[in-house]
């Protein structure tokens, strides 16, 4: 079953949707708080994971980010990391005060993106009970260095450059500028990279949705810039944390190195054969992560 929920995010409204299982009695149910990629929405690769969580008998809640999707704020494709973890806080809170969760039973699954998002929040959220990320993913690092970290520091000093002129604009009435996450064609890139596969999925039938936000506002760049997924990942300890990754992710990286830096209890769990956005859809690929999701979270938000 499913359902259209709303709740507020530091004044602003966001849009959700809760799963919950088709055999729920009413009593008070765990539940695990999902959270999309970076210009996704709530009913792309978030769902196909709440919809199978739901199934194995959690109430899971998937919603779209502020300023993205259905939820509320202006500029619209705005990317605001520190924004991005307070909406799954927010999300945590809203869930509490349901009769039919379970306050001490909340995990949360991050994805891309928010496969950084998520273990930034938990860090201070202790609410938060189990932390599990699939193709997890830092984006200030990604616009600090590069894909692979091959980038010079000469590039986002430029990026900043671009924002602080693209504040004064907007603040004189122009529209506000905006990039594409990916290319609109995977034409010229490297198969099995980041951006093309990107581009496969958020650009043709297998992915695409009309409110996914393909685009983010370029002057979000000196919010992105000095935002660290991983720096206090430690935080998260004693708590456990998940890190699910494809073999063939050219982001695995992320999650290695998030995994060296965690405490106990911590485990990195790697898909044979999976790149990063293999792990959003594709069901040989889909299964696995979910049957290591279900057991994490059967283990870790017991009764």
């Amino acid at each position: 079953m499913k359902k259209n929920v709303a709740f507020p995010s530091a004044g602003l409204s966001l849009a959700g949707i809760l799963y919950t299982p088709d055999s729920h009695t009413g009593a008070p149910l765990p539940a695990v708080v999902v959270s999309h990629p970076a210009g996704g929405v709530k009913e792309q690769t978030a769902s196909i994971y709440a919809e199978r969580l739901a199934r194995e008998g959690y109430a899971a809640l998937v919603f779209d980010a502020a300023y993205q999707g259905e939820s509320e704020g202006t500029p619209r494709g705005l990317e605001n990391p520190f924004q991005r973890a307070e909406d799954v806080r927010a999300a945590v809170t809203y869930l509490t005060t349901r009769d039919d969760i379970d306050p001490a039973r909340i995990g949360a699954l991050g994805i891309c993106a928010s496969g950084g998002y998520v273990p930034f929040a938990a860090q201070t959220d202790h609410r938060i009970k189990a932390v599990a990320t699939v193709s997890g993913a830092d984006v200030g690092d990604l616009f600090r260095r590069g894909l692979g970290r091959t980038q010079g520091p000469e590039v986002l000093q430029g990026l900043l450059d671009q924002a602080g002129a693209l504040r004064t604009a907007e603040a004189k009435g122009e529209a506000p500028t905006m990039q594409n996450w990916v290319p609109e064609s995977p034409e010229g890139m490297p198969e099995g990279s980041l951006y093309r596969e990107g581009s496969e999925y958020y650009y043709t039938e297998r992915g695409y949705h009309c409110r996914s936000n393909t685009g983010w506002v370029l002057r979000s760049i000196d919010q992105i810039a000095q935002y660290d997924s991983y720096a206090m990942v430690r935080l998260i300890s004693p708590r456990p944390l998940l890190m699910i990754v494809g073999s063939e992710a050219d982001t695995g990286y992320f999650s290695r190195e998030a995994i060296e830096q965690a405490d106990e209890p911590k485990e990195l769990f790697v898909i044979d054969g999976a790149t990063h956005v293999d792990l959003y859809d594709k069901d040989e690929y889909v299964t696995p992560a979910l049957a290591k999701l279900t057991a994490f979270f059967a283990d870790n938000l017991a009764a």
